[in-house]
């Protein structure tokens, strides 16, 4: 351990590790504050600014929380979740926002282990482990309770003079920095990650502390009614793109089995709710227009299914062989098709046509009934996209094989996405013809 880590001061703990994060964490703030502003003339000056006022603020967050029990914990808590933000961060060039915090709340194991890697184990180790070990095996000399306190001041309240110099001594700058590239100050880590987090919680403690909302109390289905009995299957995809679908004029053929059949109509000017399935999936199924949405209102009131599953008359199924039905589906009969035991069709990973095995038993026990059938894919969830098709769908090669992108080539990235496309298009045909 280096000498002048062995016994330091809390005060001397805790510029340190500003010091480390703003060294080592913020590779993608930074380089998107350069992209944004350069670094030529008086731009270099804003950006050792920046430096100054990241540490400055660091400092005198962890100064504010500090105490003889907590330092260390905090410290420690913050450098390895950082370690992941950073990785994504710098891989991916996502921010932490409480929306990302969701997906990863909401994601499983088999999603996960998607995603890593040895880059990211060097990550974790390097930044998460390593700084919790010397933080952990540091001897934190303390004063006496009113030293400590005066020490805390003094530090708090230069951090203030630090922030406001720069603040008011480069306003001009700043008031740019956050009008006009608010989105910079989301890379910021750990400071946003920290934010959105308690923005996520404080949401979903408020989420469900409210009765459900009926919607639609009048709507019924007419049981006089002569009409033959209805049989509709409503397949949930994951992230295929438009533009990947050659119903949709793309050049290659990836919907070969779809273009056969009689009757298939591609809505192409439609839009997705959100780019993560803990958005889009309550928003398909929600009352609410796309530019009201949110997922807490969403779970403050019923869905589709709820008003369709009052009706005595109406079979409602849920299969899912994605992560879950992010609440759609709490309320009426769910089935997980990620598991072997309900999924007969698994390899390296359960298939999406193992969803419609016993279909026509279900169709059968409610004969009489009108049915719906929600089916949640798999579909095109990344980044590992070769896994997402069997073998036999591998029409286009090479294809990437590796879940850090940035290894392959964009040709092979993209071939191991049609292929999956082209697995949708056999699935989507079989739903077809069940």
């Amino acid at each position: 351990m280096p000498s002048f880590f062995k016994n330091p001061s809390q005060q001397k703990l805790i510029f340190l590790s500003s010091l480390a994060f703003v060294a080592f964490f913020n590779f993608s703030f930074f380089k998107n504050i350069i992209n944004a502003y350069g670094i030529s003339g008086l731009n270099f000056i804003y950006l050792v600014c920046d430096v100054a006022a990241l540490i400055a603020f660091l400092t005198l967050f962890f100064t504010i929380f500090s105490s003889r029990y907590t330092t260390k914990p905090i410290l420690m808590i913050c450098f390895f979740i950082s370690s992941f933000t950073a990785y994504f961060m710098d891989s991916y060039n996502v921010v932490i926002d409480s929306e990302m915090i969701r997906n990863a709340a909401q994601t499983n194991f088999a999603e996960s282990a998607d995603l890593f890697s040895l880059r990211l184990a060097i990550y974790v180790l390097v930044l998460g482990v390593l700084p919790c070990v010397l933080i952990a095996r540091s001897r934190v000399s303390y004063r006496p309770l009113k030293f400590e306190i005066l020490a805390k001041l003094k530090t708090a309240g230069i951090c203030i003079i630090i922030i406001a110099a720069l603040l008011f001594g480069f306003s001009k700058y700043y008031a740019s920095f956050f009008r006009e590239h608010k989105i910079l100050r989301s890379y910021a880590n750990p400071g946003y990650w920290i934010y959105s987090g308690v923005k996520f919680v404080a949401k979903s403690k408020k989420q469900g502390s409210q009765p459900l909302m009926q919607i639609a109390t009048d709507a019924h289905i007419d049981k006089n009614s002569t009409s033959p009995k209805k049989l509709v299957v409503v397949v949930v995809g994951e992230a295929a793109r438009a533009d990947r679908f050659s119903l949709n004029g793309y050049e290659r053929d990836t919907n070969p089995l779809l273009a056969k059949e009689q009757g298939v109509v591609s809505l192409s000017n439609t839009h997705s709710c959100g780019t993560s399935t803990a958005q889009s999936v309550p928003c398909m199924f929600s009352l609410l227009n796309r530019d009201e949405f949110s997922v807490e209102k969403a779970a403050e009131e019923q869905n589709v299914l709820d008003i369709l599953n009052r009706a005595d008359d109406m079979a409602i199924l849920w299969r899912d062989n994605n992560s879950d039905s992010k609440g759609v589906a709490l309320r009426v009969k769910y089935q997980d098709f990620k598991i072997p035991q309900n999924n007969p069709i698994c390899d390296v990973e359960c298939r999406d046509e193992g969803m419609l095995a016993g279909l026509d038993k279900f169709v059968a026990e409610n004969a009489g009934k009108d049915v719906l059938i929600v089916l949640h894919q798999m579909g095109n969830h990344g980044p590992a996209y070769f896994k997402r098709y069997k073998k036999e769908f591998e029409k286009f090669s090479p294809v990437c094989r590796d879940n850090e992108l940035e290894n392959c080539s964009q040709q092979e990235i993209s071939n191991a996405y049609d292929n999956a496309i082209l697995y949708t298009d056999y699935f989507l045909s079989r739903v077809i013809n069940f």
